[in-house]
């Protein structure tokens, strides 16, 4: 397996599955992760935030984790990468509105390189303009922001995910297997038993 440099977008309130999992997941089957958050160095944690599914008619948010970041933002430059992952929570309702972030995800999109959102990180794709006719799967309450940002919004369960071309989406951590298995095959990793 060739080795992938994988960007990873990530804010305070970051959903703390959404960032953990990965993270560790990809780094596990080899590859190299570098988290970086607008206007942090590596070194510096960010906040997460535990969202859970409880029967009430949204998710529920509790305090998380502190996940440290492991590169810093301002030294990033998106053409060193082969893929970028955006995980959920309330970060992308924020980050989404620095300019940087939405020229690096406008570069893994232009480039064709593989793209992963889940939960709430398609709300930095349709900042950033990247959505407009692909079909995605995100958390439903960023439906609206997919149809207004020119994108298909496909109701899927919540353990299950979406590939549309370099573009894999979920709606929320439940979806970890699949959506991680599916992003792997578009990195090109085989994972041998």
């Amino acid at each position: 397996m060739s080795v992938k440099k994988i960007l990873m977008l990530v804010g305070d309130y970051v959903e703390d599955y959404e960032v953990m999992v990965p993270f560790q997941a990809l780094l596990m089957v080899g590859h190299q992760v570098d988290a970086v958050c607008p206007d942090k160095q590596a070194g510096d944690t960010i906040r997460t935030a535990i969202h859970d599914f409880e029967g009430a008619q949204t998710y529920s948010e509790k305090p998380g984790h502190l996940f440290m970041l492991n590169a810093t933002f301002a030294e990033i430059k998106a053409e060193n990468y082969d893929a970028l992952v955006i995980p959920g929570g309330r970060a992308p309702e924020y980050i989404r509105l620095n300019p940087e972030v939405l020229n690096i995800v406008r570069h893994f999109a232009e480039q064709h390189k593989p793209i992963a959102a889940i939960c709430h990180g398609a709300q930095v794709l349709a900042a950033a303009g990247v959505l407009t006719g692909k079909t995605c799967s995100p958390y439903p309450a960023v439906a609206p922001e997919v149809k207004a940002a020119g994108g298909y919004w496909q109701e899927i369960p919540l353990d299950a995910a979406h590939v549309d071309d370099n573009l894999v989406t979920a709606p929320a951590w439940p979806a970890h297997p699949q959506w991680l298995a599916k992003f792997l095959q578009l990195l090109g990793s085989k994972i041998e038993p």
